[in-house]
């Protein structure tokens, strides 16, 4: 989670590029095009563009065309990529040096981390030999109080999986090129930054409407129960993918016939942005019905009662009281619930009313190569890349979630 954090916060800051001036004298002007830091890291693999399709580690195009062999001589083949695998001799093996490259990889990742992980046991030791010594037996033995050992196996295994995933990419299109002949990593790469914001903003603009309705619900009860339950039964009874298509719909109209938006920049950004608001609004009904069944089992308990008998402010007791002992679900539910915005996303995208098209997103990298996994042979590396980085990023919230409820749970921290 922290990976993918940290690439859509890099890919996050944004900047112009000042333009050559003609004289000192001369006003800064700045290029129309916005790049990011992430950009600039990645600048080996957008300036590396093929002319079309080339699977992944390939050395030559998917498809086959006119190759000129002699003077006046054409023939159809499959032409030499431009930049991926040229640095193989005629007859080297291919296989051959991508496992030479993924070793070389993996031993200079390993030795830098095992350093830099010694450095940092040293430093919290505060630079004992004797106690750095008897700490690392202790992380090897698993005795230690913090979780030294998870954090080392989960920063090597990244440590080494980008490594390697970074050096094959000098070499190779390691998930191969798209239609355009843009690498597909690339492509993944940038669209996490999309699925990261989509699914925390719409976490976050769903989460104090479950929260307030919720417990408003389940703890005021008569007349605020059934008005809350009646906004929640409607909004549940209408399905889901219709009510986001058509508020998608009017945001789009709306946008494309304002005249004071004239920047495709913006239209992008706010179709983004809307799309996150209709997410969040249309989703919190889930969350909501939870915490009111919670806040009508707490509301019955004795120290609630107690609480009421001695005149405590009904906020005081929701404050106190009700809050700390829903949160678990809270914080539990809110992850899955990003899980299946970052998947929602992707469907949206699939059936042509989520983000813009021009927007890096796995749900726009899916509904491209839908179409051409019809082909014989077929072209199924975007495919597979977008579910890669989807599937990972999904597994890592679903895992952090089931940690975040062991860790809030308070019948957990009692027994």
């Amino acid at each position: 989670l922290v990976f993918y954090v940290l690439i859509a916060f890099i890919d996050s800051l944004h900047f112009q590029n000042a333009l050559a001036q003609k004289n000192e004298s001369s006003k800064i002007v700045f290029s129309h095009k916005v790049e990011s830091v992430l950009d600039i890291l990645l600048k080996p693999l957008l300036e590396r563009q093929e002319k079309t399709y080339s699977a992944p580690f390939a050395t030559h195009l998917f498809t086959k065309q006119n190759v000129e062999i002699g003077p006046g001589k054409i023939k159809r083949d499959y032409p030499k990529l431009k930049y991926g695998g040229q640095h193989l001799q005629e007859g080297e093996s291919l296989f051959l040096d991508v496992v030479g490259k993924i070793i070389m990889a993996v031993f200079l990742s390993a030795l830098i981390w095992i350093v830099f992980f010694i450095d940092i046991v040293l430093i919290s030791s505060g630079h004992s030999p004797s106690v750095t010594k008897q700490r690392l037996i202790d992380i090897v033995k698993n005795k230690s109080n913090l979780p030294w050992k998870v954090t080392a196996i989960t920063s090597l295994v990244l440590v080494v999986s980008f490594s390697v995933l970074y050096y094959l990419s000098l070499y190779y299109h390691v998930f191969g090129t798209n239609q355009v002949g843009k690498d597909t990593l690339y492509e993944a790469l940038k669209s996490i930054r999309t699925g990261i914001l989509i699914g925390t903003l719409a976490t976050l603009i769903m989460l104090p409407l479950a929260l307030f309705l919720g417990i408003a619900a389940g703890y005021f009860k008569r007349w605020i129960d059934d008005v809350i339950q009646f906004i929640y039964t409607v909004l549940s009874s209408i399905p889901f993918v219709l009510l986001i298509a058509t508020g998608m719909l009017l945001i789009n109209f709306s946008l494309d016939n304002n005249p004071n938006i004239k920047l495709t920049a913006e239209k992008v950004d706010l179709k983004l942005l809307a799309l996150c608001a209709i997410l969040g609004i249309t989703s919190w009904t889930g969350l909501c019905r939870l915490l009111r069944g919670e806040a009508l089992k707490i509301r019955e308990i004795d120290y609630i009662q107690a609480a009421h008998a001695f005149g405590v402010s009904h906020w005081k007791v929701i404050s106190s009281h009700i809050l700390p002992n829903v949160m678990h679900i809270v914080m539990i539910v809110v992850v899955i619930d990003f899980s299946g915005l970052v998947l929602a996303e992707a469907v949206l995208s699939y059936i042509g009313i989520g983000v813009d098209p021009s927007l890096h997103s796995w749900g726009n990298m899916i509904n491209s190569a839908r179409l051409e996994m019809a082909r014989d042979p077929m072209v199924w590396w975007s495919l597979v890349a977008a579910f890669a980085f989807m599937f990972t990023l999904v597994l890592a919230a679903n895992l952090f979630a089931d940690a975040v409820r062991d860790a809030f749970d308070p019948r957990l921290r009692r027994a």
